[in-house]
């Protein structure tokens, strides 16, 4: 099944080098795959993976390990951010 990767601020140098620009890349999963399994080749290192959300929806950090996505779903990462 086909989802949508995206990742944002400095995440973005994880991405392959064609998709920096829009931040996104289009991934074909196992429907079977948790979100940690489909972030897992992207070497994301655990600190950063801070804010995650399927289709705009907060994913808590114990529910990573188990969360399937369905067909279609987005699924994007942020890191910390710190700003004043």
């Amino acid at each position: 099944m086909k989802i949508t990767f995206k990742l944002f601020a400095t995440l973005t140098d994880y991405l392959p080098a064609e998709a920096r620009r829009s931040n996104q890349v289009l991934l074909d999963i196992d429907p079977a795959s948790p979100i940690s399994k489909i972030i897992e080749p992207f070497g994301l290192p655990p600190k950063l993976v801070h804010l995650v959300l399927v289709n705009g929806k907060y994913i808590e950090p114990e529910k990573r390990m188990t969360a399937t996505l369905v067909d279609g779903d987005v699924l994007a990462i942020w890191p910390p951010i710190a700003g004043g």
